[in-house]
């Protein structure tokens, strides 16, 4: 394990403590994460950041030091494809990927192989398509936290239309499912952004990316949005949730552009202990908004934390 394999940018210290540690994947793929200790001499357990698709671990350094400041551990994770974890394609530039099972068994290998060094109880914080993949691995008993927070959690696309899924079946059958789908990458700019109201925090992550652009990822394959709808459809069965009775926090974003906020609805109906907050002026990434945005959702975590006893 090693503090020399973060990208480090001014303006977005490390987590004090962080180290990187590479986890063996499959077929040779490698997965990387970074732990970093709680700075409390009496940890109140560990907080597991599952970001969202295209983000890697430094885009969280800020996430993860405010969570030592409450006491917590932090580990967080590059999904296989992203990050610095290994690509899946020749092409590193797609946002690929055959089933979330990948993910969420990426997810379970991590806590199985750090799990006598992180103090409980667990906590998950997920965001986006993290937050597929946590509710995935929640509800499938991969994991088992304690409580669960997600920020914009992708349960839902707002982009979806009728018959995508066959069309992602059909592109896969005919052999065309590592082919991206016919969409401009995001904006670069912070002018263009549908993402954060914030341009401080904007730019750290293009300096990173500048300063690192293996960290990079662009548009989607068609074999990542059928793995997308197919997770998506098994939320929609209210028997996929049963086993999901940790308290949880869904934070939803007024001014939400990529995900579909009626499914955060839905979902919530489900669960036994959820408290749902909507945030009218918040864009997708609401953990890099302004400070006042922010503020809505760690108070809306804390309440979580306290309903879990933790």
């Amino acid at each position: 394990m090693s503090s020399s394999d973060l990208v480090i940018v001014e303006g977005n210290p490390p987590p004090v403590g962080a180290a990187v540690h590479w986890l063996p994947g499959l077929e040779g793929r490698k997965l990387r994460m970074c732990a970093a200790p709680s700075t409390s001499d009496t940890p109140r357990g560990t907080v597991i950041v599952c970001p969202g698709r295209t983000e890697f671990i430094e885009k969280y350094f800020e996430v993860a030091r405010e969570l030592q400041a409450k006491g917590f551990a932090v580990l967080i994770l590059d999904w296989p494809g992203q990050g610095l974890s290994s690509r899946l394609l020749k092409d590193a530039h797609k946002g690929h990927i055959d089933r979330f099972s990948t993910f969420m068994n990426a997810l379970r290998v991590a806590l199985d192989n750090m799990d006598d060094s992180l103090p409980r109880p667990y906590v998950s914080l997920a965001h986006s398509m993290g937050g597929a993949i946590a509710l995935g691995a929640i509800s499938q008993q991969l994991v088992t936290v304690d409580a669960a927070a997600f920020s914009a959690p992708m349960w839902g696309l707002k982009s979806r239309f009728m018959g995508m899924k066959y069309l992602a079946w059909a592109m896969k059958t005919l052999g065309q499912g590592a082919t991206r789908i016919p969409v401009p990458d995001m904006a670069r700019t912070f002018e263009a952004n549908i993402v954060t109201h914030d341009r401080d925090r904007w730019e750290i992550q293009e300096r990173l990316i500048k300063s690192s652009p293996a960290l990079d990822l662009g548009q989607v394959t068609w074999s990542w949005v059928g793995a997308s709808l197919d997770i998506i459809d098994q939320f929609a069965r209210p028997s996929t949730l049963e086993n999901v009775n940790c308290p949880v926090l869904i934070a939803t974003a007024g001014e939400e552009a990529l995900v579909d906020n009626d499914s955060h609805k839905r979902i919530a109906a489900h669960l036994s202990n959820v408290e749902q907050i909507f945030i009218p002026e918040a864009r997708h990434e609401i953990l890099m908004e302004t400070d006042n945005i922010r503020a809505e959702f760690w108070a809306g975590f804390d309440r979580l934390l306290s309903r879990a006893g933790i």
